[in-house]
Parts: structure tokens; sequence; C-alpha cells
């Protein structure tokens, strides 16, 4: 990731490419598995990315590396597994891998207004297959499209129409 990647102010990080580490530890940047893969994605407020990060860690110059060794080397998994299990540490949370962040996420995402596009988008996927993997239930999420679906209905009711999709309510049947 360079640093013309990551936009502090308006919190979100441009995804342009791709690097494996193979076995021996040799590097291979590729380009992303799809278009779809291109994306960029908003960071939530509350996650403690910080200028502070940029001013210390990170090469200077818009082409400059954001996570960079001590030696100047770009780190490899062993020695980011180590940065990361000490700041892990240091905020007082045990057993969370780094991948985790992505599925976290992307869990809670479908718990707010997404849509599956947007998940989709978000995740980088070019099909709608791998987005439910991310999409666990809520135990209260059933009581909250109970509640939104009556909010709809109580709003219709007011407005002297039917709800939107309206097959058959209530004043429809006889008995």
């Amino acid at each position: 990731m360079r640093r013309q990647d990551v936009d502090l102010d308006y919190g979100m990080i441009r995804v342009r490419r791709s690097v494996a580490e193979l076995t021996g530890g040799q590097r291979v940047y590729n380009a992303l598995k799809s278009e779809a893969g291109k994306r960029t994605v908003a960071i939530p407020a509350g996650l403690p990315v910080s200028d502070s990060h940029m001013k210390i860690c990170a090469e200077t110059g818009a082409a400059g590396r954001v996570f960079v060794g001590a030696k100047g080397a770009t780190p490899r998994r062993n020695h980011f597994n180590r940065w990361w299990h000490k700041a892990r540490g240091k905020a007082g949370v045990n057993g969370l891998r780094f991948h985790d962040l992505r599925h976290t996420g992307n869990n809670l995402a479908p718990h707010t207004t997404a849509s599956t596009r947007d998940l989709m988008t978000r995740l980088g996927h070019s099909s709608a297959r791998a987005a439910p993997i991310y999409q666990h239930g809520k135990r209260d999420r059933e009581r909250e499209i109970a509640d939104a679906i009556d909010a709809m209905i109580v709003k219709a009711v007011k407005r002297g129409s039917r709800p939107q999709g309206h097959v058959v309510g209530t004043d429809d049947w006889s008995c």
C-alpha cells in the first residue's frame, strides 16, 4: 500500500493491487483477481487510523510505502504478524487475526442499510456468490426487520395508501 492509496481526510483506502508471499519468501506482485477488486473502501471513523502512523512509520512522498520495517524494507508476513500481535496485545485483544478485521467489518455491513451490491463492492467481489459468507444472522435483527416493516405499514396507512408490494391486507378479508 502506498501513501497515495490512503486519504485520511476522507477516511478512504484505495485497493489497486495485491502481493503474495510465497513459501520460499519470494513476493509476487499481481493485479487484483477481478476488476471488481479495484475499489475505494471507507474506514469507519472510530478506527484509530491516524496521521501519526503516516508521519512516523510510512515513507514520504505519494509513492511512499505505508508499512516499512526498521531496516527500510517492506515487512514480511512473519514480521507484520509480530507487529500485529504487539498492537493487539496493547489493545488488550487476544486471538484476533488480522484477516478477522475484514470478516468482522463485512459481517457488520449487512446490518446497516448496505445492499448485497454494496457489500460486493466493498469486498471487491464480482459475483453475489461470496457475499452470504459475511452475512451472519443477528438475534435482534429479526425484531429490527419486523419493526421496519411495521413502520412502513403505519406510514402507508396514514397516507391512505397500501404499502408498496401490497397483495392482501386485513381490509381485504371478510370473516
